[in-house]
């Protein structure tokens, strides 16, 4: 069963998510700092790790750089109300697999591409 490291300082978020990637087969854990993700990281690394730009401590791009550097193979999809090109393309350069923008719904066309490259 693939391991996913959910990272968002929203709850509600998180448990959503983790509702819907468990019942895809995940094992999810959440984070909700930017802090608490690097010592999962460290502690465990996760097969796939989706992650927000905005949280309270570490500016998410920053966890990103950081996350590939201790886990090269963990693939990365960035979930963030940020929409437009800088943050994609500098998510994309920095090793992420994936950028899906908030708000966000759980149809299998918004996960269907992230679900085929996390398989």
């Amino acid at each position: 069963m693939p391991y996913m490291l959910i990272v968002d300082d929203e709850p509600d978020i998180c448990e959503c998510l983790s509702d819907f990637f468990s019942a895809k087969g995940f094992s999810v854990h959440c984070a909700f700092s930017g802090e608490d993700a690097l010592h999962h990281l460290i502690e465990r690394p996760p097969d796939v790790l989706l992650l927000d730009l905005r949280l309270p401590d570490i500016w998410g791009m920053d966890v990103l750089r950081r996350a590939k550097r201790l886990s090269p193979t963990t693939k990365v999809v960035v979930v963030s109300s940020l929409d437009h090109q800088e943050p994609k393309a500098e998510a994309k350069a920095c090793g992420a697999s994936g950028y899906v923008t908030k708000p966000f719904d759980f149809s299998e066309v918004t996960w269907a591409s992230v679900l085929a490259e996390l398989h």
